[in-house]
């Protein structure tokens, strides 16, 4: 069962509207907060021309307002902490917090703040919204797929979803790069975002 029940016909509106107010459906509209011990936020970026470099931010908060009878009132934001940023080398991660990259002692915080919502169809949505890393705000698409909902062992009631999404890190003031010798730049413009979210259904 997802947010919107599976049909043949993925472009049929009316069939869409009208999965939307069964009863299961509609028992996941709410208000929800992002579980930052069981989600990802995660990107991926090309090294040296031959390889990825992936890493993620340990620190975030976020919330979901789900709507069953109406997908197109669901929400989301998301708060993400610069400096929590790994990549698996120290180094690395203390490059990406300074001033050719970050800059986090100027700009803490990347956002992310919702203003569409969409259904593709099964299991499929869409999220536009509005992405603001240091100081810079630009729209941002994520495509995302509902993974089920369930109650855990401690009586709270998840869903989950799984996202991703491509940027241009330059569009928003990221352009440190250095030349390759044999050609190219060491760290790719193209990022690719990804997300695994568990979300708690907020009491009451």
């Amino acid at each position: 069962m997802g947010i919107f029940s599976r049909k043949s016909d993925a472009a049929d509106a009316t069939t869409a509207e009208a999965a939307a107010v069964s009863p299961d459906l509609a028992a996941l509209s709410g208000d929800y907060t992002i579980d930052p011990s069981h989600s990802t936020i995660g990107f991926v970026a090309r090294h040296a021309m031959v390889t990825n470099v992936k890493g993620s931010f340990q620190e975030f908060d976020g919330t979901l307002h789900l709507d069953g009878s109406d997908p197109s009132k669901s929400t989301a934001t998301l708060d993400v902490k610069m400096e929590s940023v790994e990549t698996g080398s120290a180094d690395r991660d203390g490059h990406l917090k300074s001033s050719d990259f970050f800059k986090i002692d100027e700009f803490p915080t990347m956002t992310f703040r919702s203003t569409k919502a969409e259904a593709l169809g099964g299991d499929d949505y869409r999220i536009t919204g509005e992405l603001s890393i240091m100081g810079t705000t630009k729209p941002l698409s994520i495509d995302l797929e509902f993974n089920g909902a369930a109650k855990d062992p401690f009586g709270n009631e998840r869903v989950g979803f799984e996202g991703k999404s491509e940027i241009l890190r330059s569009e928003w003031g990221l352009t440190w790069n250095a030349a390759l010798e044999t050609g190219g730049v060491l760290v790719s413009d193209k990022i690719k975002l990804v997300f695994d979210i568990s979300a708690i259904k907020n009491a009451g």
